[in-house]
């Protein structure tokens, strides 16, 4: 065989193996691109304000309302705890007190928690580098619960006088709290929910959105629902032990009173 002809053999399958191997390359790159796009959003993609808007109102409110609504009775063994003193005990009757008139303030205080937080992380993403995303996560996470807290703040002012004894009903919580406090009263420890409840938001949401970007990386597959529940119970179990100290301060700040009440702590 000509020279000529096995050296032009060899160099023309030494180009086809390099272009394949260029191809592959690119594919696999673009495989994690497509993965990756619903964490960030891609220049080619308008941006839909009132659709991400009203899609995040209803799953915000959604979520906020079964969650609510199912870890209720935890959450008010949580605040008897955080309010008792001095080794006092607590008495396991009424752990549902207050959940109608909490679903209330629940719902609208989630759906505008989700409602901004998530039109504001797709801005914030494609506004800043790739390496920035997580700085995205934390702001969108921060201005979520700041503008909700407007709402959550009563909400959880109402719900844990009413987990403590302090009232019967959120109508005469509300009325009784006015009366006596002023419209001020519903707000009380506002500095300190914010002070927990933003960090909290920011640091929570950024460590889901990267636990999520990191899986979908590493398994190259979109994650399914479970998944996503176990990503998003692991981020807020580290959110929650590193913000505990702050949530017991805010919970004694919100259910002190100068006035007689009947309790369940004893």
């Amino acid at each position: 065989m000509d020279p000529h002809t096995v050296s032009s053999n060899i160099s023309t399958s030494q180009k086809i193996s390099t272009d394949g191997f260029r191809y592959k390359k690119c594919d696999a790159q673009k495989e994690e691109n497509r993965l990756l796009g619903s964490v960030r959003i891609g220049d080619e993609n308008p941006f839909d304000f009132f659709r991400v808007f009203y899609e995040s109102v209803i799953a915000g409110a959604t979520a906020g309302f079964v969650v609510e609504a199912a870890l209720y009775p935890f959450d008010t063994i949580k605040t008897r705890l955080q309010a008792t003193r001095g080794g006092g005990k607590i008495i396991l009757r009424g752990l549902y007190s207050g959940l109608g008139g909490n679903l209330a303030g629940v719902l609208p205080a989630s759906a505008i928690f989700l409602g901004v937080y998530e039109p504001a992380k797709q801005k914030l993403l494609k506004a800043f580098p790739e390496n920035l995303s997580a700085f995205a996560h934390l702001t969108a996470g921060a201005l979520g619960g700041a503008a909700s807290s407007l709402v959550r703040v009563p909400t959880e002012v109402v719900k844990q006088r009413m987990q403590t004894g302090q009232f019967s009903s959120a109508p005469a919580a509300v009325r009784l709290i006015v009366a006596k406090e002023g419209f001020k009263g519903l707000y009380a420890g506002y500095g300190s929910f914010l002070l927990r409840d933003l960090p909290f938001d920011a640091i929570q949401f950024c460590i889901y959105e990267q636990l999520r970007i990191g899986y979908k990386r590493a398994a190259r597959r979109d994650l399914n629902d479970p998944e996503n529940a176990i990503l998003g119970a692991f981020a807020g179990a580290i959110t929650g032990a590193v913000t505990t100290p702050l949530d017991v301060i805010k919970t004694r700040l919100m259910i002190q009173v100068r006035y007689p009440f009947p309790s369940y702590l004893v």
